[in-house]
């Protein structure tokens, strides 16, 4: 079968938009070749910071022919009452192009059939790729001469070949050949003669197209490098996807700086190395060494100015570093919190300063709810936001967190409220670890809850790219923290507290709390989609305040989980959701009244019921007595009318039922489980 290469060569893209294009090209030429019903084998994408391509196997030379019928005029209106063809049956073979003498009658309708001949495959190629391309979406988009289209970068060359023609396409005033380029320090052109060598033939001129080639060979060099002196080198996924992504020939390079360097907190010192100029710090045994790897995009075999050029950046960052750090700690962290009454934490919310405070009575109320008493937690809570005003976390805002922690232990803080401090924060992203100090744990929640409160009494909206202060993640930071540490924690008492603690005035308590409520309660549901099935997710939520009790709804989602796998669940869904639909319009209910039962079923059922104590029984328990029932609910329904024309009997069967309700209530609702 045949094989179709395409090249879009550009001035360096930005490395962020890379995998997203990769990912848009393999979606859009699918989408469309099967829109032209083009079958198609495997869709490759490779990329480097100046070439996205795409190598699709396995296509035809053309479209199949096809022949379809189609449905004309009514016959009445396609011929008159001489039997001649009409202008709109004469308008339709027309339109259709073929010739009246064609047409035909079957079910009341003129008909006529077309053979469409396959277009050639490279034609729709040559009409299609341009319209993929300009499609591609992304940020920072740009026009270059005198241009109305845009692209991410300006194109340069375009590479377009099935098999070794050259499907001729313009893009961007550029012609597409079959002329590619190498690494700018090895081959300015290189001929590529079929899809099949392509990538080998950039790899002869220095440009490891395949992506995850590029990765591998990163991560191979650099352990090998590090080898060489005895080093170790830990390898961060989101340093090595952008380094793999700024790179087309990647080599690695020992640098160094002075060990003076290391005397300022590690985690300063990795970011600078790692985050800020894209380096891969060097351990031995745990420690930090003086010395990093630096990938270079280069083909040569002197690497002096290389080297040279990475020590001078890097020193220059930490040298920064190290000034800050001694002005910082010529006072202790406590010395800080005045500072803060001159930061704004959101115009009309009060200062950092004012947070703190909140965020210390949060505490405190947690610290009620968890039956503990710590002076650890009060003292991490006042000067958990003590960095933020000193000059190295001006400097390196990414470190909020870490820089306290060091400062505290400085300042004669114990490690507790040192470790307190640095995990507030956690976790930092969705995959990033959560608190694991109790101090991290409590103050992170009431931090978090202050800013979720906060962003909501603000009238800020959350949508799909807007996230003011990062309240998603502040969300699911503080249910993944419940959660995983097994905390027994009301978060209704603390969102109403945290409402309460707020420096302006409510107008709308109730709504405020309403929205922010079910605001969590969506993160919660996003959080354990993966785990649990979402009608379950929702049945143990629907009627129930969960966030007063986390882990009781985890137990709950276990149960129902378990119960809609049994073999009789079939049973046990059509019994409760029979009750359910019987007195859903019902409102007014009372106890009931065994002399007014009529029916031997009535009788079988109550005393199947009523003796389950749902305030008492574990929910397994539970669980099990429910399914007892299940053959009394069925029988019921098969001998009992419920609505009998006696209004005392009537409304006590529906009392009844109301009753058995509120049994299966305890676990769940469910009328919110598909079936």
């Amino acid at each position: 079968m045949n094989k179709y290469l395409l090249e879009i060569g550009t001035e360096e893209l930005a490395y962020k938009f890379i995998p997203s294009a990769m990912e848009q090209l393999k979606t859009e030429f699918s989408k469309i070749l099967k829109e032209n019903e083009i079958s198609f084998g495997d869709i490759k994408i490779y990329a480097t910071p100046r070439r996205l391509a795409v190598l699709i196997e396995n296509l035809p030379e053309k479209q199949e022919d096809t022949e379809k019928t189609l449905k004309g005029p009514i016959i009445s209106v396609a011929y008159d009452e001489n039997g001649n063809l009409t202008k709109a049956a004469l308008g339709f073979a027309n339109k259709n192009n073929i010739s009246p003498e064609k047409l035909f009658k079957q079910d009341n309708y003129v008909w006529a059939k077309i053979e469409q001949k396959g277009k050639n495959t490279k034609d729709i190629l040559k009409n299609i790729v341009p319209e993929i391309i300009l499609k591609l979406k992304g940020t920072h988009f740009m026009r270059w001469a005198d241009l109305d289209i845009k692209f991410q970068r300006p194109i340069r060359w375009i590479v377009s070949l099935f098999n070794n023609e050259i499907v001729e396409l313009e893009i961007a005033n550029v012609k597409a050949g079959n002329i590619s380029r190498g690494h700018r320090f090895a081959e300015p052109e290189v001929i590529i003669n079929n899809p099949d060598e392509y990538l080998q033939v950039l790899k002869s001129a220095k440009v490891i197209a395949d992506v995850q080639e590029r990765k591998n060979t990163i991560v191979t060099l650099a352990q090998q490098k590090a080898k060489e002196i005895n080093a170790d080198i830990v390898i961060d996924d989101d340093l090595l996807d952008e380094i793999t992504y700024i790179t087309e020939w990647p080599v690695p390079v020992i640098c160094s700086f002075e060990e003076k360097y290391l005397e300022i907190p590690e985690k300063v010192a990795v970011t600078v190395m790692a985050v800020h100029q894209r380096y891969f710090p060097l351990y031995k045994n745990g420690k930090l060494l003086n010395k990093f790897i630096t990938i270079s995009n280069y083909v040569g075999s002197t690497f002096d100015n290389i080297k040279a050029g990475n020590e001078r950046v890097v020193r220059a960052r930490l040298e920064d570093a190290v000034f800050f750090v001694k002005e910082d700690t010529q006072k202790p962290l406590s010395e800080y919190l005045e500072d803060l009454k001159g930061v704004t934490f959101q115009k009309g919310f009060g200062s950092v300063f004012d947070k703190t405070q909140r965020i210390i009575e949060l505490s405190k109320s947690i610290e009620k709810q968890l039956n503990i008493s710590s002076k650890s937690i009060e003292r991490t809570a006042l000067l958990c936001k003590a960095d933020l005003v000193t000059k190295l976390v001006f400097e390196f805002t990414e470190l909020q967190g870490y820089i306290g922690a060091d400062y505290a232990l400085r300042s004669g803080e114990s490690k507790e409220v040192s470790q307190g401090i640095m995990e507030h924060y956690f976790p930092i992203n969705a995959n990033s670890e959560i608190a694991d100090t109790i101090e991290g744990q409590v103050v992170g929640i009431a931090d978090k809850i202050d800013t979720v409160v906060t962003v909501f009494a603000d009238g800020k909206k959350i949508s799909g790219s807007q996230d003011p202060l990062g309240v998603r993640r502040a969300t699911l930071g503080v249910l993944k923290t419940v959660l995983l540490k097994n905390l027994k924690i009301d978060l209704i008492e603390l969102i109403k507290q945290a409402i309460d603690l707020l420096p302006v005035q409510i107008e709308d308590k109730i709504k405020l709390f309403s929205n922010i409520k079910e605001f969590f309660e969506q993160r919660l549901t996003i959080l354990l989609a993966d785990k649990y099935k979402h009608d379950v997710l929702e049945a143990c939520i629907s009627g129930k305040n969960v966030l007063s009790d986390l882990n009781d709804f985890i137990i709950r989602l276990d149960i129902v989980s378990d119960i809609i796998k049994k073999n009789n669940y079939a049973q046990f869904h059509e019994g409760i959701n029979r009750i359910i639909r019987l007195i859903k319009n019902e409102k007014n209910f009372s106890s009931v009244q065994v002399n007014l039962f009529k029916n031997e079923a009535e009788t079988l059922l109550w005393n199947a019921v009523k003796d389950i104590d749902e305030t008492n029984l574990s929910y397994k328990e539970l669980e099990n007595a429910l399914f007892n029932t299940v053959s009394y609910i069925s029988k019921f329904f098969d001998d009992v009318l419920v609505m009998d024309n006696d209004e005392n009997i009537k409304q006590n069967r529906i009392n009844m039922l109301y009753a058995i309700k509120k049994k299966f209530d305890k676990i769940a609702d469910f009328s919110k489980i598909a079936f």
